[in-house]
């Protein structure tokens, strides 16, 4: 092979990369647009455009992971997870779009909110990194991380509105919330209710 074909190969190369690169950059646009115009017509009202609610009752969907979000509004979608009102805002969600929207909630800056309480968050930090040996309650940490920065399978807890983690902690003990149930019923089911706010209060200023 002569070093005049080899440059045209690598050329060749370089030219089919850099297309694929432009592609994918054009598609990313199209899909942030996408997403942009979904929040704008009908996530916002509740989540906020971007992403920080301001009610306390709905969840802050800013910095949480695409992949987990995505999952969320499938599972809402298909009923594995209860809720009137999120049913009938993805009905008619294609997995592209549900995608999509994670990923426009992901790239937008988490704004916690200051500790009420605390006395309470210094209890919440302690349980939440080391548990309760005395009850059997494990560390959360152990599965979200020591930053509370989850991973693609498992939820960004630092900074979540407090009342919201509360709740779905409670609705998790009650066997209330409909899906990811099994293994945080059986971590949940030993934590009293001063832990659970103590947890979410200290998670709610991370």
């Amino acid at each position: 092979m002569t070093a005049a074909w080899r440059s045209r190969v690598w050329l060749s190369g370089l030219a089919a990369l850099l297309a694929v690169a432009v592609h994918g950059a054009a598609q990313a646009q199209a899909d942030e647009a996408r997403a942009r115009k979904i929040v704008g017509g009908v996530c916002f009202v509740c989540h906020g455009m971007d992403g920080n609610s301001a009610s306390e009752v709905f969840p802050r969907l800013a910095g949480q992971h695409a992949e987990y979000t995505a999952r969320q509004l499938h599972h809402f979608k298909s009923g594995q997870r209860k809720s009137t009102a999120m049913a009938d805002m993805v009905a008619k969600l294609t997995p592209d779009e549900m995608l999509a929207l994670g990923r426009y909630f992901e790239k937008q800056p988490v704004t916690p909110e200051p500790v009420k309480d605390p006395d309470l968050a210094a209890v919440g930090r302690y349980l939440y990194l080391h548990g309760n040996k005395f009850s059997g309650v494990p560390a959360c940490a152990s599965c979200h991380g020591p930053q509370a920065l989850g991973t693609v399978q498992l939820p960004r807890l630092a900074g979540q509105h407090a009342t919201y983690l509360d709740n779905q902690l409670r609705q998790f003990h009650q066997r209330e919330r409909t899906n990811d149930n099994a293994v945080m019923h059986a971590i949940v089911v030993k934590m009293t209710p001063l832990e659970m706010a103590a947890v979410a209060e200290y998670l709610g200023s991370q």
